[in-house]
């Protein structure tokens, strides 16, 4: 059997609709000469007739009949393939702001926009960083379509938050403290320590110190930068808070030890505005923040 053209099958399919030449060339747009002539080549392709002739129209042989159901699914796959390059097209065309809090800038989306090059190669990903509450007011203003922020009283109207896990908080220490080795600290057990934190405030967001209330801690150094603090503590300066999310890319001169107290931990989420979870291309990068959390936390926990 030789081959059947596209043009060939979609016209045998046409003609089986309409039940004629005559009413398939008019679908189609054909002259009816037209139409005859591709059926005649679909027959000489499967080297027997397809339809009976009769004076008010024709109707399918037993072989048309075998033809027409293969050409449907053939002619399905193809339309399905011209979607499926429209899709890749626009996805192309796509690009995703993501904004994170500089730890998740370092560990989970790191991850995630390593899956989205597997998964949409054609879907360019913009990072920017800064803090939670920031990050949220450029995503409501739309400036961001997703931002991994830590969840706060704080959230503007209109924001809805995807929760992401619940982060541990974690007291970072030098080598040589004489904590160092512990798998679990009470916090009473550091209210004599020196700390460096991002701000004296006690209701600051930044991370830095930690007490349970009961007492104030001494803030030795005000650092901002990640890189610095760990610095300071290395030198045996003072200790931090870090969250669990960073533990994998600490220095070998810095070690980590969990806050026994049930407030030692903060959610992160992705913040987005509502209705937008389905929309593409921010679902696909949705799933990729999603699917990057057991492989960070696990690195997190060795």
């Amino acid at each position: 059997m030789d081959d059947l053209s596209l043009t060939g099958l979609r016209t045998v399919r046409e003609v089986a609709r309409r039940g004629s030449f005559s009413a398939a060339a008019e679908a189609l747009g054909y002259t009816q000469s037209a139409v005859s002539r591709q059926v005649a080549l679909a027959e000489r392709s499967v080297g027997r007739p397809l339809f009976e002739r009769h004076a008010r129209g024709v109707e399918l042989t037993p072989a048309g009949a075998i033809v027409l159901r293969h050409a449907a699914a053939a002619l399905a796959e193809l339309q399905a393939a011209r979607h499926a390059l429209a899709d890749l097209a626009s996805r192309r065309r796509a690009r995703v702001h993501l904004g994170a809090f500089s730890t998740a800038m370092a560990t989970l989306v790191p991850s995630a926009v390593a899956t989205l090059a597997m998964r949409e190669p054609q879907l360019a990903v913009s990072l920017h960083e800064g803090t939670s509450e920031r990050l949220m007011h450029r995503v409501c203003s739309g400036r961001l379509q997703l931002a991994v922020v830590t969840a706060s009283s704080d959230q503007p109207e209109g924001i809805v938050l995807d929760k992401l896990l619940d982060d541990p908080l974690l007291v970072a220490l030098p080598r040589a403290h004489r904590l160092a080795g512990q798998s679990t600290i009470d916090p009473d057990a550091l209210r004599e320590e020196h700390w460096i934190a991002g701000s004296t405030d006690p209701g600051t967001m930044l991370l830095g110190a930690w007490t349970t209330g009961r007492w104030r801690p001494q803030i030795a150094y005000e650092v901002r930068d990640w890189t610095a603090k760990l610095g300071l503590v290395a030198a045996g300066c003072g200790i931090t808070v870090v969250p669990g999310l960073s533990a994998a890319t600490l220095p070998a001169s810095v070690v980590v030890a969990a806050i026994d107290h049930p407030a030692a931990r903060r959610t992160v989420a992705v913040a987005r505005r509502d209705g937008t979870e389905d929309d593409a291309p921010v679902a696909p990068v949705l799933e990729a923040l999603r699917d990057a959390v057991p492989g960070v936390m696990a690195r997190a926990r060795r």
